[in-house]
């Protein structure tokens, strides 16, 4: 097929990727000339293993191009995948206007032509924004009914970063919210190939599915710093005590995301749970575990900031800054809150992480670290030996991992990974993060 897809920030151009190894002819679009850039000559626009080779190899191949233009990708596709981003809005609820907008626009190029044409809505989207928003612009704009010639639905995706590409020839399952079943199989022959259980539903309960998902994950991660922190108070072991719970698969269900440490962050699992919660304070619903998650994970980042305040040191060196190692996304990383607050409290600041580069930084990422690390250059050190060079070293994500901290410092360590939750007399045979 020949497949557009809108929006090249970590779903996207994973997508476009792996819609081109598989055989498509693909058209990356994006507003922003700098990532239409680095896709052109074969570079990932954000930090993701194994993404620049495969971008490589698909643009030497010629089945991926990209560009600014949304007209040219209109008209030389059949398909369009939306994949622009949904950030949060302060009051917590979704911003969707980037979505709306460019269906908006693939709507005005379709309505000059009799172009069949299918929309596919990768973006993450509360259930009711797609059917009371984005289609009747995408009506307006054609002038005529959707259904017809041009068709849309919605397909969430379940792409972890740092293992995005692993995830996407990996998925739990394959989902497709429409009720035409010829839109569904058109949308599953993108993943010929690919074994896992492809479900058409109606784009409401698709919609659902991904936020249930998140929130679950989210929901996954405090309850096991909840029980670390316990059972650290009464001597326990909180990451043993979790790796045996974990055990139980007939009832437990999974491992992922069960291990008690520090606090989740990234792009996805606050958005998402803002988002719901937000949905059901506005609807007058009563959902008191899901208002909890968010003050939970909050409560956490700031135990580690008193365990902090409460050591006798002013210069702090920070190993790992994304919200997970391996990724260049500080969207709202943990690590970059507690930075922000040791700065503000008169902390002198030293962090390594080799992935993170302010140069390599575009668009929402660049946004979120201008306004909570504005001189994050002057913090960034090449070195993990410059960063040595503190009172204290905190070990936030695996990144940590690459070099032996104690031949490298002699002071005292506090590791996110596992200090909150572990007693400082129990040896930490097998840290495991996920």
């Amino acid at each position: 097929m020949r497949i557009a897809v809108f929006g090249l920030g970590y779903v996207g151009s994973v997508s476009a990727a792996c819609l081109a190894r598989d055989g498509h002819d693909v058209v990356g679009v994006d507003v922003d000339p700098t990532k239409v850039a680095l896709i052109q000559k074969g570079q990932a626009p954000v930090e993701e293993p194994g993404l620049t080779k495969l971008l490589s190899e698909q643009r030497r191949r010629e089945t991926l191009t990209a560009t600014t233009e949304l007209e040219f990708a209109v008209r030389t596709t059949d398909v369009a995948v939306i994949a622009v981003g949904t950030p949060s809005r302060p009051d917590g609820s979704v911003r969707y206007d980037a979505a709306v907008s460019v269906v908006r626009d693939i709507g005005r190029v379709l309505a000059e032509s009799d172009q069949p044409y299918l929309i596919v809505v990768r973006s993450t989207l509360l259930p009711g924004i797609l059917e009371e928003h984005i289609i009747p612009e995408l009506e307006n704009a054609l002038g005529e009914p959707v259904g017809g010639r041009v068709r849309i639905c919605n397909h969430p995706e379940f792409l972890r970063e740092t293992t995005a590409l692993k995830d996407y020839d990996h998925p739990p399952f394959i989902i497709v919210g429409t009720d035409d079943a010829e839109v569904a199989g058109t949308v599953f022959n993108f993943y010929d190939g690919i074994e896992a259980e492809r479900i058409q539903t109606d784009t409401r309960s698709a919609a659902m599915i991904k936020y249930a998902c998140n929130a679950f994950h989210a929901l996954k991660v405090d309850f096991a710093n909840e029980i670390g922190v316990l059972a650290k108070a009464m001597g326990a072991d909180g990451q043993r005590v979790m790796d045996i719970v974990c055990r139980d698969r007939q009832l437990n269900i999974s491992p992922a995301y069960l291990r008690p440490g520090f606090a989740f962050g990234g792009s996805c699992l606050p958005k998402d749970v803002r988002a719901l919660t937000r949905f059901a304070q506005q609807h007058a619903i009563r959902t008191d575990l899901l208002e909890a998650i968010v003050p939970s994970n909050q409560a956490h980042l700031e135990r580690a900031l008193e365990e902090i305040r409460s050591l006798d040191v002013r210069r702090v060196g920070v190993i790992g800054l994304s919200f997970k190692a391996g990724t260049d996304d500080l969207r709202e990383s943990p690590q970059v809150w507690l930075a922000e607050q040791l700065i503000g409290r008169g902390y002198e600041l030293k962090i390594y992480d080799p992935v993170v580069q302010v140069s390599r930084l575009v668009g929402q990422n660049l946004a979120f670290v201008d306004r909570h690390l504005p001189h994050l250059a002057k913090l960034l050190v090449k070195d993990p030996e410059e960063a040595a060079d503190a009172d204290l070293l905190v070990l936030a994500t695996n990144v940590a991992d690459d070099v032996a901290w104690e031949t490298l410092f002699a002071g005292p360590i506090f590791d996110l990974r596992c200090d909150l939750v572990r007693p400082r007399n129990i040896p930490n045979e097998n840290p495991v993060r996920p």
